[in-house]
């Protein structure tokens, strides 16, 4: 299967598609990404923080090594974890990465979170009274950091994860390479609307971790068993899930869901042969909760001066 790709402000196409590797378990992300690539995938999505890199790396050295795809076949993203922000440690951090790919260069680099910690290796530095500590890095100081990895191959593209519009223009303000993208939570209970309007506004695309949300704390059922999404799944023959992911490729939005299993992850690329009608999206518009239906909030890092959601997201 052949998945349509969306062209990025410099010029870089990225499928619309794409396999988030979140939370996946130790020894299941390799074959999750080797089934990924059978069935059609071309773009995986993943990041420091996850520690799967090099299982990742592995999946996809052996499907070169089988023929399947060559490496500019492979659309690869990243991130930056917060610990990373200083200038000089980004570089490093991003070589750190593609050292853990097996690659020369990955296709997109994100900076992950607006807030920074600690300076240094530990993912989430703690002080003795278990409060995470801070530090005060200056994202637009990373970013000018993250501009260089650009001249020096090292990413093709680069741009952001969870920041608010605010602080998505104080990047604009400062920016030599502006950010392709913009990796946030969206899904039906969580449609942020106003943030994808002003995105598409700067040319910047929004792409939907977790499109196929579970439940949050705040609402009392997931979308995925939500009467109006099942109803609209079994008009068309679909599952719930792709419904989701239907509604967001049709606001423009590239999707990542994330599965190990090979049957979700197979069902979650056959979306090209149905369309929502404007019906169904205005029914599917209108389960938006609001912030209510975040599911990643991040609240260790709620009194952090760059925590994104303390703002107008």
């Amino acid at each position: 299967m052949s998945v349509p790709t969306v062209t990025f402000n410099n010029g870089q196409k990225i499928p619309v598609v794409g396999l988030g590797t979140s939370g996946g378990y130790e020894n299941q992300i390799k074959q999750a990404v080797k089934d990924a690539i059978d069935a059609g995938y071309r773009h995986i999505d993943t990041a420091h923080f996850y520690r799967n890199e090099h299982e990742i790396g592995e999946a996809v050295a052996e499907k070169i090594q089988e023929g399947v795809i060559a490496r500019e076949d492979i659309y690869l993203v990243s991130k930056l974890w917060n610990c990373f922000h200083r200038e000089d440690m980004v570089k490093p951090a991003l070589e750190n990465t593609l050292k853990d790919l097996g690659v020369e260069y990955v296709d997109l680099y994100l900076i992950h979170w607006p807030h920074a910690f600690k300076d240094g290796w530990e993912l989430k530095p703690y002080d003795e009274n278990g409060k995470l500590i801070f530090s005060d890095a200056d994202f637009c100081q990373t970013w000018k950091a993250m501009e260089e990895c650009v001249k020096l191959g090292l990413t093709k593209s680069i741009g952001l994860s969870n920041f608010n519009r605010k602080q998505i223009q104080k990047i604009l303000d400062i920016a030599e390479i502006k950010p392709v993208t913009n990796q946030i939570e969206v899904h039906p209970y969580l449609a942020v609307q106003d943030h994808v309007d002003f995105c598409k506004s700067k040319g910047i695309v929004v792409t939907a971790y977790r499109p196929i949300a579970g439940q949050s704390k705040l609402s009392k059922v997931s979308p995925i068993n939500d009467p109006i999404v099942l109803n609209i799944a079994a008009k068309y023959g679909k599952t719930p899930a792709q419904v989701m992911l239907k509604l967001q490729l049709q606001r423009g939005i590239v999707v990542i869901p994330k599965s190990t299993n090979i049957d979700r992850i197979k069902s979650n690329i056959e979306l090209f042969d149905f369309e929502l009608t404007l019906e169904d999206l205005r029914s599917l518009m209108a389960l938006d909760i609001g912030a209510a239906g975040r599911t990643i909030t991040e609240l260790e890092c709620r009194e952090h001066k760059d925590y994104p959601f303390n703002d107008a997201f």
